[in-house]
């Protein structure tokens, strides 16, 4: 398999607050990554990191083989802009608070940044933005406005805008954490669908039995370093690190 995403030695403060230290993983085309851990534990930030949206301090970020930020003694050096710019369009991020522009159509919040980004034909992303709102069942939705939707609905319409740039690994940064228990099970089952199509993904998430069930492999954060990472139904039915036995027990006791 190849390695899609590499992250090796990566460090992030703020101001004086260490938020990431050392941490390296990878991620395999197909595979799906989960990375689960207390709030405040570095997940998002690892996550903004690895999408261009936070500057490392030091460590190497590596899509497919080319650099996005490379670290030259012990300082993370970032690739020219227009490097930067075609590396984005590798990845595809949904984020938990759906960030859907109020004033664009459903449709037109899903063609937008393919048209816009990627300079694609409009009639061919209009075509594929259908396409991918009737597998989402929001083809009824295209001219809808996001306040006249659900929760569920922007979250998918979400995932569809992502789809709609051809990325090749998308990241999700708790996608369910903003909506209720009946809606949470209609996302999950999307993403359940696109790891069963093989899609590459790395999850931020609080659902357990989800990550269990959909994971290639999982990684348990605490205090911004990798304290346990594996098989899911090892790390999540049969941890051996006391820092996660307890974080899964308080989950349990919820």
């Amino acid at each position: 398999m190849s390695k899609l995403l590499e992250i090796n030695h990566c460090r992030k403060r703020f101001d004086a607050t260490r938020v990431l230290e050392d941490l390296s993983l990878s991620v395999e085309k197909g595979q799906v990554l989960s990375i689960i851990g207390p709030s405040g534990s570095g997940k998002t930030t690892l996550l903004r990191c690895a999408t261009l949206l936070e500057t490392m301090d030091g460590g190497d970020l590596i899509y497919l083989g080319n650099y996005a930020a490379r670290d030259e003694g012990g300082t993370s050096v970032y690739a020219p802009p227009a490097e930067l710019q075609r590396i984005r369009g590798m990845f595809g991020l949904v984020f938990q608070n759906f960030n859907l522009f109020p004033h664009y159509s459903v449709l037109k919040n899903v063609t937008e940044p393919p048209i816009l980004v990627q300079h694609r034909n409009p009639a061919e992303v209009r075509d594929q933005a259908m396409a991918l709102l009737e597998q989402m069942g929001l083809a009824d939705k295209a001219d809808a406005y996001p306040y006249q939707l659900s929760g569920g609905q922007q979250q998918r319409v979400s995932i569809a805008r992502a789809l709609a740039l051809n990325p090749k690994i998308l990241f999700f940064d708790e996608p369910t954490s903003a909506l209720d228990p009946e809606l949470t099970g209609e996302i999950l089952r999307v993403i359940r669908k696109l790891a069963e199509e093989k899609m590459t993904m790395v999850i931020v998430t609080h659902e357990m039995m989800f990550a269990r069930d959909v994971s290639d492999w999982v990684v348990f954060m605490n205090e911004g370093v990798i304290v346990e990472q594996g098989d899911p139904r090892e790390v999540i039915d049969h941890p051996t690190q006391e820092r996660t036995i307890q974080f899964l027990r308080r989950l349990q006791e919820k």
